[in-house]
């Protein structure tokens, strides 16, 4: 049974464009099957989560890592009985804004953007779910509700001024009340993506043998981990050891965020979703003794994952890319496909033009990008392997 506090989607704000609504799903399933259904979902099969795409099969990309985030996010939405549906919505949409070479990529393009607004991941996926897709007969857009849509918007707590332009631009068509916290839905796609990336991170810098075992067992909470696993299996090997001990540090985080968030529930007593949204603070999120010992896991990731020697000279030629294809679309527009230069032809100066450019370009995957590179340039595009994503 639903919990007081959850979003009800018969009460849904409903959506920007009145439509008829499904006879056999909700308004919220409704609105998952459209993101996974969306060209940018798909695209995030080949865009970067730590490791370029490339690099091997069994890595996570921003695809794999969404499917994670939004397994996670459902867990905790039915344990708080909150509305799975939108919570698994939000965990699906919440990376569609991130252009190719992940937190890379995206500091390039908000370089290259400061002239004109900047960019932000956050405000590139509500305006690809608002704007840029563009499937529907009588609408841009996935046309999503309300409540998907702040999700999105503020899933990781209120937006204050100054907004990213994306965000400015939709809000001054609907309020999403920026300023206010998000559903508890929402809240819980934002700690599912935290614990998602705390336990994959692990598991892909072992694969790709940036850090060992022994290091990990002692660092905080993965010790514990290790030290049951070797209690209760004295001679298992060293993967199995290994998945065993990471399967229960993805639990504690879980359970965590859990057991907090029902205690925090019970001393607020949310009467319904508005008093969650004006509780003041966020009502998931991790205790404060986990929360210092993951600021130790994240410093160690930071130091031997994504600052390793390796990521440096990566960070350097992802951005080397980002930085070249900017300007020679700026200069020619004509390079971009053309179903957009209708857009193109109607932009009224520089800005719209540049914005344009920066979501076609933050729509790309890894590899297209490299590839047009090569071809605009008429030069080798060179992406030595390595891990090149930023925290």
């Amino acid at each position: 049974m639903a919990a007081i506090y959850a979003t009800d989607p018969r009460q849904s704000r409903g959506r920007l464009y009145p439509e008829e609504e499904s006879r056999f799903r909700s308004p919220f399933q409704r609105d998952r099957d459209r993101i996974i259904h969306a060209s940018a979902f798909r695209r995030l099969k080949h865009k970067t989560q730590v490791f370029i795409e490339h690099e091997g099969d069994y890595f996570r990309t921003r695809l794999t890592h969404s499917i994670e985030v939004a397994q996670v996010a459902r867990t905790i939405a039915a344990a708080l009985g909150l509305d799975t549906e939108l919570a698994e919505a939000v965990a699906l949409a919440h990376d569609l804004g991130h252009p190719p070479f992940g937190h890379t990529g995206e500091e390039a393009l908000d370089a290259l953007m400061a002239p004109y607004g900047g960019f932000d991941h956050n405000a590139q996926a509500l305006r690809i779910v608002t704007h840029l897709e563009r499937h529907y007969a009588e609408w841009d857009g996935l046309n999503l509700t309300w409540e998907t849509l702040e999700g999105i918007a503020k899933h990781n707590g209120p937006v204050l001024p100054p907004l990213p332009w994306a965000l400015e631009a939709y809000d001054g068509l609907q309020s999403l009340e920026l300023h206010t916290h998000a559903s508890a839905e929402a809240q819980a796609a934002a700690l599912s993506d935290d614990i998602a990336y705390s336990h994959h991170d692990l598991h892909d810098g072992l694969r790709a043998e940036l850090f060992s075992t022994d290091e990990l067992a002692e660092l905080p909470v993965l010790h514990d981990c290790f030290a049951e696993v070797d209690r209760r299996y004295p001679d298992l090997n060293y993967y199995r050891r290994r998945h065993e001990a990471l399967r229960r540090f993805f639990g504690i985080l879980v359970e965590d965020v859990i057991d907090l968030a029902l205690a925090t529930l019970k001393e607020l007593e949310p009467q319904n979703v508005a008093d969650i949204r004006h509780a003041g603070r966020m009502v998931i999120r991790f205790s404060d003794g986990l929360w210092a010992d993951l600021k130790v896991i994240r410093k160690f990731l930071f130091h031997r994952m994504y600052r390793a020697p390796a990521v440096v000279e990566m960070r350097t030629q992802v951005t080397q890319v980002v930085n070249e294809l900017f300007p020679l679309y700026m200069a020619a527009p004509e390079n971009l496909p053309k179903q957009w230069r209708k857009d193109v032809a109607e932009a009224t100066g520089e800005t719209e033009l540049a914005r344009l450019v920066c979501d076609y370009i933050a729509g790309m995957t890894d590899r297209f990008a490299i590839q047009e590179h090569q071809r605009l340039t008429g030069r080798p595009t060179v992406v030595a392997p390595g891990v090149m994503d930023a925290r």
